[in-house]
């Protein structure tokens, strides 16, 4: 039995009850509809105000905010209709699946993107507007989304080639490795996620530690630097668990079967839903300058 249908057996033999069910959709709705509804006066307070469009990081801000919009906004749709239609066609699954990895994947790369901006700004502040252009900063959210699409369609292409016409007519429980079914693809997925996953961590603590020292020698409030730190890491360690979320959840499918469904709502809650709740609080409330403006569009 491969990993997929060994999953989707799991999902089978332990639903859950319809009380049990019905509370895990309400947790997911709600927190859904009330993170995007202060990312969305995020939005609005940046395409109201033009002081923001021409500075990056507050470019890059809005990118991670909308991103995260769209992948909250799929994911909340593929988790209640998991419990609500529970199969999907092939097609319909890949569609969603595809824009939700894209997404998924986008954050980290963000976050890593706006440390080093941060650390750009701190170390290198009379170079920063020459480096950290509007031009430079779109052209780097082009290079996000190309290096996503590299990462995940190699997983359309090949299921394209290995499977045939009439699989993308069928319906299945709606899952990555359901829709992408080849072993080869769980292989290929482990190697891109190990990459992101070095690659990213080393961006983040090198600019961080850098910031933090900088800051020090220049007496800056250290303080506030700190706590950016720790907002941006404990963000960001959240994301990455996408990275080592399989495996983890493969160990606990084998030695807690009974409770697969419990992990998947867990890890789902704190990979998927409590990292779009850090961007509102890191910039909308902790930034001055765009909490300013965010008071008079919060409660429109």
């Amino acid at each position: 039995m491969n990993v997929s249908s060994a999953n989707v057996t799991l999902v089978l033999q332990y639903r859950d009850s319809f009380s049990k069910a019905l509370t895990k959709n309400v947790i997911v709705v709600v927190l859904g509809i009330s993170i995007n509804y202060i990312n969305a006066s995020l939005v609005r307070t940046f395409c109201k105000h033009q002081i923001f469009f021409t500075n990056p990081r507050y470019i890059l801000f809005i990118h991670l905010v909308v991103n995260d919009m769209i992948q909250l906004t799929l994911t909340v749709l593929l988790f209640v209709l998991s419990y609500t239609v529970y199969r999907l066609k092939v097609y319909v699954c890949c569609i969603i699946t595809l824009v939700a990895l894209f997404t998924t994947e986008n954050t980290p790369l963000n976050l890593a993107c706006m440390a080093v901006e941060c650390y750009i700004a701190v170390c290198f502040p009379l170079r920063h507007m020459h480096i950290c252009t509007v031009s430079r900063t779109l052209i780097l959210i082009g290079f996000m989304w190309s290096t996503t699409m590299l990462s995940v369609l190699p997983d359309l292409f090949i299921t394209l080639v290995t499977e045939p016409l009439d699989f993308f007519n069928s319906k299945v429980f709606c899952l990555r490795q359901t829709v992408f079914p080849d072993p080869l693809l769980v292989k290929k997925r482990d190697i891109t996620y190990s990459v992101f996953l070095v690659t990213v961590w080393i961006t983040i603590f090198y600019t961080y530690f850098n910031i933090l020292f900088t800051a020090k020698k220049a007496s800056i409030d250290a303080r506030k630097a700190r706590n950016t730190i720790v907002l941006h890491g404990f963000q960001l360690l959240l994301c990455m668990a996408t990275y080592t979320g399989p495996q983890v959840l493969n160990i606990l499918k084998q030695f807690f079967p009974e409770n697969y469904l419990d992990h998947l709502f867990a890890f789902y809650i704190i990979v998927q839903v409590l990292p779009r709740s850090i961007s509102p609080i890191l910039y909308g409330i902790r930034d001055k300058t765009f909490r300013r403006y965010l008071k008079s569009h919060l409660w429109c």
